[in-house]
């Protein structure tokens, strides 16, 4: 069985670790991100096969080490990866999607399991399982590793039958869950098959919300957390660079969230464009409408965190 790495990092002059930190900020970074390689190698030494470890930047770990080297000063990408993971008994696979702040290990680590023989409560259960497993690890340990051991000892239960997963015990306790809601922000939304994507990802999961298409564009999703993340893990594979989340809002809710959601489904939103630029793709979006737009959905305090304007009311 594959032990959890406990690093023991050496003090430095002041007697602070040099992470948490104590030092200069860039020093503290280029020791996590050297822990970083270090466990990505560990990872390629135990996947050793083509495709196993499925890089998101496959330069990324180039980028780190010339940086490092100090032939590169911009900080470079995070480390984003799939893993796939074949479980002995039953004989299924799990796909492990990480993502390595650049702060880690002394941030948490991003991890979301997911696997095609799962439905929605089983893989929410499986991820709630493994994020509360992460989360005994101490500031400065490596855990992706121990996350691969975890599943391969303990996933099997919840590829039980439904009737076994959802078995209540007695005296169950409510179970609360976060109700999430993400503004993502893109510098534009144009091709068909990326808006494509975007609405059949948003109409799988149980997210609701909207595509802005155009310049820039927009998407709001919301949910339960795990669904959220999973919508934007996705979307964002493998390789869409220009797009952030600009905003989070979260609330913890015992209920099933419908009372909280603000939209009730996952549609592409059209407005005009500025100009007439026919089917050219530099055609600004109407941001006015966009406000009345968020004004309707009570969501009229992002416009500024979004665009850096601060709003004007129609009627004033």
């Amino acid at each position: 069985m594959y032990v959890p790495v406990r690093l023991s990092l050496s003090l430095g002059p002041s007697g602070q670790r040099p992470g948490g930190f104590g030092g200069s900020m860039s020093a503290s970074m280029k020791e996590c991100l050297q822990l970083q390689l270090l466990e990505m190698e560990m990872l390629f030494s135990m996947f050793p096969n083509q495709g196993e470890v499925k890089l998101e930047d496959v330069n990324v770990l180039t980028n780190i080490k010339r940086y490092l080297e100090g032939k590169r000063e911009a900080l470079p990408p995070k480390i984003e990866f799939v893993i796939t993971l074949q479980i002995e008994e039953p004989k299924v696979k799990i796909d492990l999607q990480v993502t390595m702040p650049h702060s880690y290990p002394y941030v948490a680590l991003q991890l979301f399991g997911r696997s095609p023989e799962l439905d929605r409560q089983q893989q929410l259960l499986l991820n709630k399982g493994l994020t509360s497993y992460i989360g005994t690890f101490d500031p400065g340990e490596l855990c992706v590793c121990a996350a691969i051991q975890w599943l391969q000892d303990n996933s099997a239960s919840y590829f039980l039958n439904r009737k076994l997963v959802y078995e209540p015990s007695t005296q169950a306790k409510p179970v609360k869950n976060t109700f999430l809601r993400m503004w993502i922000y893109s510098h534009h939304i144009y091709q068909q098959d990326l808006r494509k994507k975007i609405l059949d990802v948003g109409k799988r999961l149980d997210v609701t919300g909207f595509c802005m298409t155009g310049k820039p564009g927009i998407i709001c999703v919301e949910g339960f957390k795990e669904h959220c993340e999973e919508f934007w893990h996705t979307i964002r594979y493998p390789n869409w660079k220009h797009i952030s989340c600009k905003h989070a809002e979260s609330v913890e809710t015992e209920g099933n969230g419908e009372d909280l959601r603000l939209f009730h489904s996952f549609e592409e939103l059209l407005l005009e464009a500025h100009g007439d630029y026919g089917l050219r793709n530099d055609y600004h979006m109407n941001l006015g409408q966009f406000l009345e737009f968020l004004k309707k959905h009570k969501s009229e305090h992002v416009f500024q965190i979004l665009f850096g304007i601060e709003s004007k009311s129609s009627d004033s």
